[in-house]
């Protein structure tokens, strides 16, 4: 039922919203006359908050049609790789000129964007900063209240098998990326594929802001998984897809709800960004109101998750700890298989923490290392990224500055040819 009102509210808001864009565009026009009457600057700027208060947000493009190898400009293609019921596989193919063919070799990087709550553009900047250097693939989730119901469920033994199925078709030498929530499955997919000695086994792991071990610097998302009984979740954050959308009937955990959890979280600091918003469009600064736009564009962009899916994740990671207790068991082709991280052997693992991380605190993901106890000292490797938050490590300048430059070393240096050890 709360999802219909949302769609009422929805309804409501959408004209409003459009008028109030309307009526900011015939304040600030200078074509317009209204333009120059007084407090045409105030009455457009608040026009402006108010449409982009009640708008609707749609999943934003990723916008990155170029970049530069070598100090030449060529040009970025974005392609569907793969395509899967609940997820595509987006490769930004870079069209190499002759002279610039020996990177056709470059590594190629599979970034794992998380499935909980944004959509992969949010590793808009992840994907800008590695296009130099690497061959780039990202997992695109599809909101899941677009999905029929047809096409089945969606469990969290099913994005394991997703990873491993990305892997496999990219082949033995491609390199993980995974980036906040990825971080847990990918690591099983990881293990799974070393138990079964896989030959398409990756060639490295680097794991950036996860919960691996959400008991290690809990933070207030963790809390909150651990302070509510596992029922109240099913019974209170999750919904039926109304009817309007090709996923109708379908459970999931609403995206209105997830952003509305996001902005719970720092209310006073989002409410003060939108007033520094309106006092910046007064003043005329138009670049730091462009730079509002474009983060909250992105902010509030929010995507529905498969209920089971977002559930057995509040389960198995946030209330008992199945993977670093070494409990976790989860079906693979027609089996079930125990997820053991001490399995992998020669698949070198960077972990990558922010100082102030407060969705994944210090700790969480370098508790990767302990349970990777069969790879070599050698091939442990992690970064504290001091100063940086959550957004930080993979966004911004501390991410092209200092988080980039060591993953960049990391991946080349285990790229470089050499024997790799008999899984």
């Amino acid at each position: 039922m709360l999802y219909e009102v949302r769609e009422a509210q929805r309804a409501v808001l959408t004209p409003v919203s459009g008028w109030a864009g309307a009526m900011s565009r015939l304040y600030s026009s200078p074509y317009s006359p209204f333009s120059y009457m007084p407090l045409a600057t105030r009455a457009a700027a608040g026009f402006e908050l108010l449409h982009r208060i009640g708008k609707e947000y749609e999943k934003p493009p990723f916008l990155l049609h170029s970049t530069v190898v070598d100090g030449i400009e060529v040009p970025v293609v974005e392609q569907v790789a793969m395509e899967l019921p609940f997820c595509k596989l987006l490769r930004f193919e870079r069209r190499l000129p002759a002279r610039l063919a020996g990177h056709a070799a470059d590594p190629k990087v599979l970034i794992f964007a998380p499935l909980s709550g944004h959509h992969a553009t949010l590793l808009r900047d992840t994907v800008r900063a590695m296009l130099p250097d690497h061959d780039v693939y990202i997992t695109d989730w599809i909101d899941a209240r677009m999905v029929p119901l047809s096409q089945g469920d969606f469990h969290l033994h099913d994005y394991v098998a997703y990873c491993i199925r990305f892997i496999r078709h990219l082949g033995p030498d491609v390199h993980l990326m995974s980036v906040c929530q990825p971080t847990v499955p990918v690591l099983a997919a990881a293990a799974i594929m070393a138990t079964l000695k896989d030959p398409a086994q990756a060639r490295t792991m680097t794991m950036m802001g996860g919960p691996i071990d959400p008991r290690q610097s809990p933070t207030a998302v963790n809390e909150f998984a651990t302070g509510k009984p596992f029922d109240w979740f099913e019974r209170t954050v999750v919904h039926r897809v109304p009817g309007r959308y090709p996923g109708a009937g379908r459970r999931v955990y609403p995206g209105f709800l997830q952003h509305a959890g996001f902005v719970a979280m720092n209310p006073d600091r989002h409410a003060q960004s939108h007033w520094d918003f309106y006092l910046n469009l007064v003043r005329g600064d138009l670049e730091d109101a462009e730079s509002h736009r474009t983060f909250y564009d992105e902010y509030n962009a929010v995507l529905d998750l498969p209920a089971d899916y977002y559930l057995e994740t509040i389960q198995t990671v946030f209330q008992e700890f199945r993977l670093p207790m070494g409990t976790w068991e989860l079906p693979f082709e027609g089996k079930t298989m125990l997820v053991r991280p001490q399995d992998i052997h020669n698949v070198p693992l960077l972990t990558v923490e922010g100082e102030l991380d407060d969705i994944s605190g210090v700790g969480q993901t370098a508790a990767a290392h302990d349970l990777c106890t069969g790879l070599p000292p050698s091939m442990h490797h992690h970064l504290l990224a001091r100063g940086a938050g959550h957004y930080g490590i993979f966004s911004g300048r501390r991410w092209r500055e200092i988080i980039y430059p060591h993953v960049r070393d990391f991946i080349a240096d285990a790229a470089r040819p050499r024997k790799r050890k008999a899984a």
